[in-house]
């Protein structure tokens, strides 16, 4: 596995730290509210895997790419959600799959504030690999430095869009 792209965006969070509960938003985030997050997003839904862990599925299309991601829980804690997908991804080069880790932290700021921390590390697999050779694309920087600037410019939209649904959960007192 080569690390293709990482990127991590913060956003506050104008509610206390412990009215948020970031594994239970991440696996309650229904379709309509995850594609109010970005315009990149397609669809969203959750399942159980056969071992009975949470999975998140999302479906998005950034620059051109369309991916399948099936998170799977990794860590669960109400300030610390980490998953991870081995995500097929399709785009005009052809169909391959990624492996996709997504992290999402909650930090205290103040008594009424705290940080979002969304970090996503996207990693190449043997597919990704076999079709970048069958392509006869031996630069991986050009490829590495695309990748890297599409997830950051999708981070960067859609993390405070993240925040803002996080703190009207929040306000409403869905976690308590």
């Amino acid at each position: 596995m080569k690390l293709l792209a990482e990127s991590t965006c913060k956003a506050i969070i104008n509610t206390p730290l412990q009215s948020i509960d970031i594994t239970e938003w991440l696996f309650t985030l229904n379709d309509s509210e995850y594609k109010a997050c970005s315009v990149d997003h397609l669809a969203a839904g959750n399942s159980i895997t056969n071992e009975g862990k949470r999975m998140s599925i999302n479906v998005e299309q950034i620059a051109g790419n369309l991916l399948i991601q099936h998170y799977i829980e990794n860590i669960s804690f109400r300030d610390h959600c980490r998953v991870q997908s081995i995500s097929d991804s399709i785009s005009p080069l052809g169909k391959t799959k990624l492996h996709i880790i997504w992290e999402l932290r909650i930090k205290k700021t103040d008594a009424s504030s705290c940080e979002l921390f969304n970090h996503v590390v996207v990693n190449s697999t043997p597919d990704f690999i076999t079709l970048l050779e069958s392509l006869k694309i031996t630069d991986y920087k050009l490829v590495t430095d695309e990748i890297h600037q599409n997830l950051i410019k999708h981070n960067n939209e859609e993390t405070p869009l993240f925040a803002k649904d996080i703190e009207a959960k929040a306000t409403k007192g869905i976690w308590n």
